[in-house]
């Protein structure tokens, strides 16, 4: 059964919000997977989506899927680019990847309204400041 499959705990593994300049120089939203870890994770899946409710009415985005082959140890990746519209939703990313030959996933979700200067911190390795959930 479905208890009996052991599910290993993700550490060291964040998703980062951070607002920096765009090819034209605009200030832009990122979301970023960063790797603390001092190995690599290898055939990285994420899958977003953002969910909740505007002015009285339930919303909902695409959900979008982006595959890395490989994030090195101690690095970070840019996953997509996010619209400040759907900063009202919860924006969920549920992550997988492989370390060797074990599976690991983990949901993270920015809450509506969580994307915000106000819960700003410094972001590990990028040294960039934005909103993060490890």
């Amino acid at each position: 059964m479905r208890k009996d499959i052991p599910a290993p705990k993700v550490e060291g593994v964040a998703m980062a919000v951070v607002c920096e300049k765009d090819e034209e120089g605009e200030d832009a939203w990122y979301v970023y997977l960063i790797n603390r870890n001092e190995h690599a994770l290898e055939n990285v899946l994420v899958s977003s989506r953002g969910y909740g409710e505007i002015a009285g009415e339930d919303r909902k985005t695409s959900e979008l899927r982006h595959h890395l082959e490989r994030l090195g140890p101690k690095s970070w990746a840019r996953i997509e680019r996010i619209v400040e519209d759907v900063f009202a939703l919860s924006n969920q990313y549920w992550l997988s990847f492989y370390v060797g030959k074990q599976l690991f996933d983990k949901k993270y979700i920015f809450l509506a309204g969580s994307i915000d200067p106000v819960h700003f911190t410094t972001i590990p390795l990028m040294e960039a400041k934005g909103v993060m959930i490890e």
